[in-house]
Parts: structure tokens; sequence; C-alpha cells
């Protein structure tokens, strides 16, 4: 085999995981058992971090070194904190270090991996395959690409670049890849299993990538209707990475599948202080008005339009399907998804667009949008429900009934508003 199956890896990936996966899910309770709690990330800490790097850089200001350790450090701080706007310094740090040594090695996978931060996919692409051509026994590009390609719709290079890169390092950035992949192609059991070898295997130095990988993990399950799993894996990230935006946010979803409305207010705004992600945000606001407070809910949604409208968010696709969801500024919601569709052609780009052509009343189009969307056989109960829909909507109704079944029954709390209303739909149609 040459590509990521649904079931297996090839060479050196497929004997790992046939010798490790087996009981990968009782190691990963085992280790995660013995985590003790991580000491929050404190501004000295971070600071000492930064002085040193900028102390080296004084003593070497013609050395890459410096700088790429700088860099280093600002996307640490990044990732950490949930303060994206922190990866500009690393920005500069590293345009410094190409500048004083212009073929160094490190400062370009820096560079490539900020373009994927700062959403620049097309431009992360064609640097990382210049880069892959100039180094093509280099594992870390090809984290890039899987990245960059999965961002732009093209799976198949996708799946080959994880693939590559697992058989030259299976480690946990591969393996979190290889789970991306799996669950993008419907193989939620494979996503789960390489994600949990990915938390096995995670440095435990770094606390904060052993916690992503446990919220992610989380997600995992969440998306097949695992809530109590799910859960436990969030209160790991927790545990793991004290007041972690994903395992808040985790927990905030995890707390309103299960109807504690109280908790998931409580979660969710704990997250949204941490770092308010607009899909928090919006999250928020769905709890608040399946509470029925109207009132907090629109502050909620508000704050999300400024977000993605006034800080400069790089990415507003998820403010189109706000405004489509709450039948509002239909026309700029389909423009945004139009743009983002003509730059981009992933499955949630498409979701969304079918979405907003379904709202403007285009249900052909939606229908042909929502078959692209769901042409990797993902395990997504929005894009199930969003489908259904726009079946109704022509009138097919029996497809119609089985794409809302699909969907609550892959997941039946997939949406805190949304969820009721696919199961409003499906009883019409009974």
């Amino acid at each position: 085999m040459k590509k990521i199956k649904t079931n297996s890896l090839t060479t050196f990936g497929c004997l790992i995981l046939s010798v490790v996966i087996l009981t990968t899910n009782a190691c990963v309770k085992q280790a995660a058992s013995k985590i003790e709690p991580a000491e929050p990330l404190t501004t000295s800490s971070a600071d000492a971090e930064i002085a040193a790097a900028q102390k080296f850089i004084e003593k070497s200001p013609d050395a890459a070194k410096g700088y790429n350790l700088l860099a280093a450090r600002y996307i640490r701080l990044a990732r950490e904190t949930g303060d994206f706007g922190i990866n500009s310094n690393a920005e500069t740090a590293v345009s410094r270090a190409l500048e004083v040594e212009p073929a160094n090695l490190e400062a370009k996978r820096t560079k490539a991996s900020l373009l994927l931060t700062f959403h620049r996919f097309a431009e992360a692409l064609e640097y990382g395959t210049k880069l892959q051509q100039e180094n093509p026994q280099d594992a870390i590009i090809y984290g890039v690409l899987t990245d960059a390609n999965v961002e732009l719709g093209n799976y198949p290079a996708a799946i080959d670049a994880a693939q590559k890169m697992v058989d030259l390092r299976p480690n946990m950035e591969s393996y979190a890849r290889v789970a991306a992949v799996r669950s993008l192609h419907g193989d939620a059991d494979g996503a789960i299993e390489a994600l949990s070898l990915a938390a096995r295997i995670a440095d435990p130095q770094d606390r904060e990538a052993q916690a992503w990988c446990f919220a992610h993990l989380g997600d995992e399950y969440f998306k097949v209707g695992k809530f109590a799993e799910a859960e436990k894996q969030y209160e790991t990230a927790l545990r793991v990475f004290p007041d972690y935006h994903f395992g808040l946010a985790g927990k905030g979803r995890a707390r309103a599948a299960a109807g504690d409305l109280e908790n998931a207010v409580k979660f969710y705004t704990q997250a949204q202080t941490r770092v308010p992600a607009t899909l928090t945000v919006i999250s928020l606001g769905d709890v608040y008005a399946k509470s029925g407070n109207a009132a907090k809910a629109q502050e909620q949604y508000d704050l999300a339009v400024f977000i993605e409208q006034k800080l400069g968010n790089l990415d507003q696709r998820t403010l189109a399907l706000l405004w489509a969801d709450q039948n509002v500024k239909l026309d700029e919601a389909l423009a945004i998804a139009e743009r983002e569709h003509a730059a981009r052609q992933d499955i949630y780009t498409a979701d969304i667009y079918a979405w907003c052509l379904y709202k403007k009343g285009n249900f052909q189009a939606a229908q042909k949008i929502s078959l692209e969307a769901m042409r990797l056989k993902t395990k997504n109960a929005l894009f199930f429900y969003h489908a259904g829909m726009i079946e109704k909507a022509l009138g097919n109704n029996k497809a119609a009934k089985d794409l809302l079944q699909k969907a609550l029954q892959t997941n039946p709390s997939f949406d805190v508003l949304q969820a009721e209303k696919a199961q409003t739909a499906l009883t019409e149609l009974k």
C-alpha cells in the first residue's frame, strides 16, 4: 500500500501500530493516572525563556540559532496562553534568522509552520513543497504538507504526506496527523487509536502538547456520541495542563450534551476568559439561548461578530455559519462562504457554503455542494443534518429522513440548538 488506509499504515508505521495499538487505550489510561498536575504557565517563566534567547542573540547576532530559539519560545508561549498574536513576534525572529543565514533549515521549517498559523495555506503548500524537494527525508516538512493539503482540500496529497511523515518519524506529531486524516475519512476508531498513541508518546516535558492530544482525543469521542469518554479526556487534558482552553471548552461541550447547562456556562465562560475563540463564544451564546436567556445569548453572538470583523480574524467561515443558523445577514454570509470556497475546497468550507445556499433558497446548488462536503464519508453529524434539511427542502423525503436519522444516530447532541431542529424536522417527515 502507498497510502494511509482507514485500517492500517504502511511499512514502519504499520508495524508500530500492530505492536502497540492493541494496548493503547489501557496504556493511555495508566499514563494519564500518573500525571501530576502541571504548574500553570507564569509570565515570569516565559519572560525568562525569552530573555535567555535574547541574551544568546546579543552574544551571536549574526547566527540564526538565537533567533530560532526566540521564535520557538514565542510559538510555545502562543500555544500555552492561546494568545496567537504572539506568533507575529515569532515571525519577526524567523525573518531575522533567514536574513543572517538564508539556508538555515530550522528557520525555514518555522517559517512554513507560521504560514499555516496565519492561514496562508497556499503559500505554505508552495513553500513546503520547495523545502521537501530540497530535504526529501525531513519528516517535519511532511507535516507542513499534510496540514496545508488538508486545509486546501487536497486530500490524496495529504494522505501521501502523512504516510511519509509517519514512516520517517513515528512520533506524536505524525500520529496526530494520521488521526486527522483518518477522522476525515470516517474512520473514527482509527483516529481514536492514533490520537491515543500520540498522547502516550508525547514529550512529558511539553504539557501543552500532551493536553492537546487528550483534548482532541475527547473531540473524536464526542463526534461519535461517546460523551462520557469524551469528558474523561477533557478532564485529563485539564489535569495535565490546568486551565487549558481546549479542555475547558470541551468540558462545556460535554456538560451541554448531558443537559447540565449551568456547568456548561461555567466551563465555556472559563474557556472564553482564557481564550476568546469565536467557536467558544458562539457555543456559550447557544447555551444561553437554550437556557432561555436571549439577552446574554445575543451578547455572545455580538462578541463573536466583533472578534471576526474587528480583530482581523483569519477565518470567517464560522461567522458565515453563525449568520446562516440565525437567518440574519444571509447575503453577507453567502459572500463569505463563496469567497472561502473559491480559495479552498475542503469539506468544512463546502458544508458551510451549502448551508448558506440553502438558507438563501438555492436548494439545487446547495445539494451539489453538500455532496462535495460529504465526499470523504466523514462521520460529521452537522454535515448529515445540513444535507438532510436540503433534501427535505427539495421534497426528497426518504433521503431527508435517512440523513437526519444518521445525524442524530452519529451524535444526538451534535449542536446545542441545531440537534433539536433536526429532531423536529425528522418528526415532521415521519
